[in-house]
């Protein structure tokens, strides 16, 4: 384990377990780890290591500060985000997935974000405005960040989104919309409910454990 605030954020960098195959050719999957506000870079590290165990795993610490809480961009009030902020910093955060792409030597191509809340409105940013920064993504409890005036082509980025049935954040509405925006992307996205709140449960873990091992086997 590394730990580290070089390109910009504190984080931490696990390396593959198979450390001969994963410098010969970048075979193995690496997971952009995205906490939700008042996490920190250790916060889905237990996470990540369910959902799949012989990944490499990158966790940043969001830069913004609310109410002394971590998060990866600012917001106006519940649900209502700086627009602007959050695309500033959606291209810093793509920034620095790329330098630690190259610094830790992980292909771009088998990087997935894992995000939670505010993590996973910010890689919905990414896949949106930087694209080639992810070639997927898990996103728990998700919104709609913004809308972009032209939508990106997704084609072959592969998402899952998985929302809470009693989610008082994140409406059923808001949750199809995010969906059906991925939609246009020709992103292949897969929707699935789970009996909770906007808590993570057992049950988003086996979901995005059997996702991972059927769209990107390591």
């Amino acid at each position: 384990m590394i730990k580290s605030n070089n390109f910009g954020f504190n984080h931490i960098f696990i390396n593959s377990s198979h450390d001969k195959e994963y410098d010969e050719g970048n075979k193995k999957l690496t997971l952009v780890l995205l906490h939700g506000t008042g996490g920190n870079e250790e916060d889905l590290i237990f996470l990540g290591k369910k959902i799949e165990p012989n990944a490499s795993i990158l966790s940043p610490r969001g830069k913004v500060l609310e109410n002394n809480m971590p998060r990866f961009f600012r917001r106006l009030s519940e649900g209502v985000f700086d627009i602007e902020d959050l695309h500033i910093r959606s291209h810093e955060l793509a920034d620095f997935i790329q330098k630690c792409s190259f610094h830790y030597k992980f292909n771009l191509e088998k990087t997935i974000a894992i995000g939670f809340s505010n993590g996973a409105n910010i890689a919905v940013s990414m896949l949106f405005l930087r694209p080639e920064v992810l070639q997927g993504a898990i996103l728990f409890r998700a919104m709609v960040p913004f809308i972009p005036e032209s939508l990106p082509n997704l084609l072959n980025k592969k998402i899952l989104l998985s929302a809470g049935v009693q989610d008082p954040i994140v409406s059923r509405n808001e949750t199809e919309n995010l969906y059906s925006l991925f939609q246009k992307t020709n992103a292949i996205t897969t929707l699935k409910w789970q009996p909770s709140s906007h808590n993570l449960i057992q049950k988003d873990i086996l979901v995005a454990k059997s996702w991972v091992s059927n769209n990107f086997p390591v």
